[in-house]
């Protein structure tokens, strides 16, 4: 079984693959058809579902794996996967190690920059809600990808996008005045520790019931709750740690259900917009030639971005 960063142009082939993100559109003659990304761990593939049939919806939902029959065609300058047909694969068929996309950076060294961070919180009760949550959710901190799909959907996923943040954070927290850099800092970290319990799975990650019905930010803005009521805290802290995590997307639109009120809240919400976006370019950038054109990015408006020649 060939992985996907080894299929050329002309291949007509049968492939096992992760059902990554999945959109539907519409053609010329107003039929639906279905843009789904599929992914091993060498890498992704832009795919077309041109022809639709009832069992579609089954099958291409994201975390799901399949094998299809595809024909990988030229377009735009990135090769491009036309699905002729799909069927869901029983868990015993599956080799989880095949799907296990690796971070970009080694998970030791996003280790080390974490507990670093952590280690150079002075506010007592920063620390404390910081060892809390530590205690409770263990390795799944260092394993978790941040997302099923879209950006660092990857083991090691949220801790590489939790450090980013923070490191961020802990930037500029030295150029503008009056930022609390313990509270921005620690509230980089935590911010999306909600997907441990939205994403559940040994390896190809799925949504959980509790995910699905309640998404990372409110399941995150319960877990302080708990936190600030089992160590007894009485200052605002957890109030604003809340705050940080219920505004971090931004806006009403993508998902927040308060816009950001404080400094601290309003920089996380912008640098994990930058952080989120720039992942979803590099995705995008995979197999696209120096000079080229990517293919539409949804996430980004469904743009077509350029990759200069260097």
């Amino acid at each position: 079984m060939r992985f996907i960063k080894e299929l050329v142009e002309g291949d007509r082939i049968i492939i096992q693959a992760l059902i990554g993100s999945v959109s539907q559109g519409t053609n010329k003659s107003g039929s639906p058809y279905l843009n789904v990304e599929l992914r091993d761990s060498s890498g992704s593939l832009n795919s077309k579902k041109w022809e639709l049939d009832d069992n579609d919806k089954d099958i291409f939902v994201s975390g799901n794996i399949a094998e299809l029959l595809i024909e990988v065609i030229s377009f735009g300058g990135a090769l491009q996967g036309k699905i002729l047909s799909a069927r869901l694969l029983d868990s015993n068929q599956i080799d989880v190690t095949r799907f296990i996309k690796n971070p970009p950076i080694p998970k030791e060294e996003l280790m080390d920059r974490f507990y670093k961070l952590v280690n150079s919180i002075e506010d007592k009760d920063c620390k404390a809600i910081l060892d809390y949550f530590i205690k409770k959710f263990g390795d799944k901190i260092f394993v978790n990808p941040a997302a099923s799909s879209v950006h660092h959907e990857f083991s090691s996923g949220l801790l590489m996008h939790s450090v980013s943040l923070a490191e961020h954070a802990d930037y500029f927290s030295k150029y503008y005045n009056d930022i609390n850099r313990d509270l921005v800092v620690t509230g980089a970290l935590i911010h999306d520790f909600g997907k441990m319990i939205e994403l559940v799975g040994p390896a190809v990650f799925k949504y959980s019931v509790e995910g699905r019905l309640l998404g990372h930010i409110s399941i995150m803005c319960g877990e302080l709750r708990i936190a600030a009521k089992e160590l007894n805290i009485q200052s605002e802290t957890p109030i604003l740690l809340e705050h940080i995590v219920l505004s971090h997307h931004g806006q009403y639109e993508y998902g927040s259900p308060v816009l950001p009120l404080t400094r601290e809240a309003l920089l996380i919400s912008l640098i994990d917009n930058i952080d989120s976006k720039m992942l979803v370019l590099d995705k995008a950038y995979e197999g696209i030639e120096e000079g080229e054109f990517t293919q539409k990015i949804y996430p980004l408006d469904g743009r077509c971005f350029y990759k200069p020649k260097k």
